[in-house]
């Protein structure tokens, strides 16, 4: 197949997507958009929104479509992290009396994994999250055990009730590729969704891509071609966050820390993912445009006189974009 084919594959494949995950969640496209780059691209993403969004259905839903291993785990406070990652227990041999040591994998060994309001467990345990996200593999007791691709992880947090949660700290917030905000639906929205929760139809979703497909997208996605005044373009965003390398005045204002390399790693790929999914060849301005505040929400870290202003993240990479 060549890369035309290829990429006319990739955006049909998006659109079957599409088709039947709207048979089922109402609204949300960009978010739905925004997560399908993020598993075309082999990144992990943040949902943030009030409860009763759909946010556990959407990615319930995504894995069905995509014919994935989907685990949830719910956050609390007293989860440890042999909960998540697994942990060993004794087995005796009936026959011989002979005791050994079995490991039991924990809900990490999945396809797709919702770690559900995330910021509710102790830093301790959102740790044992880091080395399965970066690496794809986990170490329990002594033995690193290599985790199957794909592999997402999908945490969602309450933006509203802040009362005995723990704050995810910079580096592991890091490690999502993007941050992603999930509001109301429209009133029409609204109402569609009320009418057809509340009647007797039973809709089952059906399997459009299986996990040797999206692997051969991730591959597709990874080959595309990208112009170097492209890489450029998304590179000086990057570093036009940083106070210290800025010519900015909003961000010399209102910015305490800036966004790293790996922002410029995830804006490039996320902007190829993006113009594979809507046909195109390669990715220009407007795909880096599209991807960055997802991409820098959770990178960028106001100071005081930004939040004493009301001054937001989502309003500082706009002025960026426009600079």
């Amino acid at each position: 197949m060549d890369k035309i084919e290829s990429l006319k594959a990739v955006h049909t494949h998006y659109e079957s997507i599409r088709k039947e995950i709207s048979r089922i969640i109402i609204g949300q496209e960009a978010v739905l958009e925004s997560l399908l780059i993020a598993f075309f691209s082999n990144g992990h993403a943040q949902l943030v929104g009030v409860p009763g969004l759909a946010k556990t259905m959407m990615i319930q839903s995504l894995a069905d479509v995509m014919d994935l291993r989907f685990r949830r785990i719910q956050f609390t406070p007293d989860l440890m992290p042999s909960d998540i990652t697994g942990t060993e227990i004794i087995e005796e041999d009936m026959q011989t009396g002979r005791r050994s040591f079995r490991f039991i994998q924990g809900p990490l060994f999945g396809n797709i994994i919702l770690a559900d309001e995330i910021n509710r467990t102790p830093p301790k345990t959102q740790a044992a999250l880091l080395e399965a996200m970066q690496e794809r593999q986990i170490t329990a007791a002594g033995n690193t055990y290599k985790l199957e691709a794909p592999f997402f992880v999908l945490a969602t947090q309450n933006p509203i009730e802040q009362e005995g949660t723990y704050p995810l700290p910079e580096a592991q917030l890091d490690r999502f590729m993007f941050q992603l905000p999930v509001d109301y639906p429209s009133a029409e929205e609204e109402k569609e969704i009320v009418v057809r929760t509340t009647s007797a139809q039973t809709i089952q979703l059906q399997k459009v891509i299986g996990r040797e497909t999206l692997l051969e997208i991730q591959q597709i996605v990874k080959a595309l071609p990208v112009a170097e005044h492209i890489v450029d373009f998304g590179v000086n965003l990057v570093r036009a966050t940083r106070p210290e390398d800025s010519n900015i005045k909003a961000v010399h204002d209102y910015v305490r820390w800036g966004a790293g390399p790996r922002a410029s790693q995830y804006l490039i790929i996320a902007a190829k993912t993006r113009a594979a999914l809507h046909g195109k060849v390669t990715p220009d301005e407007e795909d880096i445009k599209a991807v960055s505040t997802q991409v820098l929400r959770h990178r960028i870290l106001r100071n005081f006189k930004a939040e004493a202003d009301g001054v937001s993240v989502d309003d500082l990479i706009g002025e960026l974009i426009r600079a």
